[in-house]
């Protein structure tokens, strides 16, 4: 396998310093080569448009995310189901960012699917210190098990003790969260958006 010259050489145990009110956005073809990233995208990834726009999306890719989420997302992708997800990503220098995103699918005018968008937005940090320990298990795993038993165990994770799917899971913990933090008031329990957090990546 050919080592990607833009990865970084090292990775780094701290978090990129961003403005965080921002929107990431990106767009890439069906196959997940980037096509476009707005400017946030390039501050927050250390990355300029001229490097990344070609590439696969996969190059800002953590390694201390586990595979699993990656092969569930594009399931639910190819699947032409919009999906949220709750990410990891590498800089340029190695340092790294969480985020939420927000997927959608790309149609062209017969209805095929050409590509994807992604809007992301920052988490709260109590949402990473509720997901991060579940992805450390699933590396862990993938790493001694191999990618089948990660599956095993986050299947019976999201069955046993969350009772939900993945992408319900992300987005009601995001959104929890991210009413206790912002101290959003008189928003009623029915109100609460279930799927694609438009609320939330509309505001800005």
């Amino acid at each position: 396998m050919i080592k990607n010259p833009l990865r970084p050489q090292q990775i780094i145990n701290e978090e990129i310093k961003w403005d965080k009110t921002q929107t990431i956005i990106s767009k890439t073809d069906a196959s997940g080569t980037i096509l476009y990233m707005n400017d946030a995208f390039e501050a927050v990834s250390e990355y300029n448009k001229i490097e990344l726009i070609g590439e696969p999306h996969n190059i800002i890719r953590h390694p201390d995310m586990p595979k699993i989420i990656f092969k569930v997302l594009w399931e639910n992708l190819k699947g032409k189901k919009n999906f949220h997800a709750i990410v990891k990503n590498l800089t340029r220098t190695g340092r790294y960012y969480w985020v939420i995103t927000d997927f959608t699918i790309d149609k062209d005018e017969k209805g095929n699917v050409v590509g994807y968008t992604g809007r992301r937005k920052a988490l709260p940090n109590s949402v990473v210190e509720k997901i991060a320990p579940l992805y450390k298990t699933l590396l862990e795993i993938e790493k001694v098990k191999g990618e089948p038993a990660s599956k095993l165990y986050f299947d019976a994770y999201l069955k046993e003790e969350i009772g939900k799917s993945y992408d319900d899971f992300v987005v009601d913990l995001f959104t929890d969260e991210s009413m206790k933090n912002q101290k959003i008031e008189k928003v009623a329990a029915e109100e609460k958006p279930k799927k694609g957090l438009k609320w939330f990546f509309s505001k800005n």
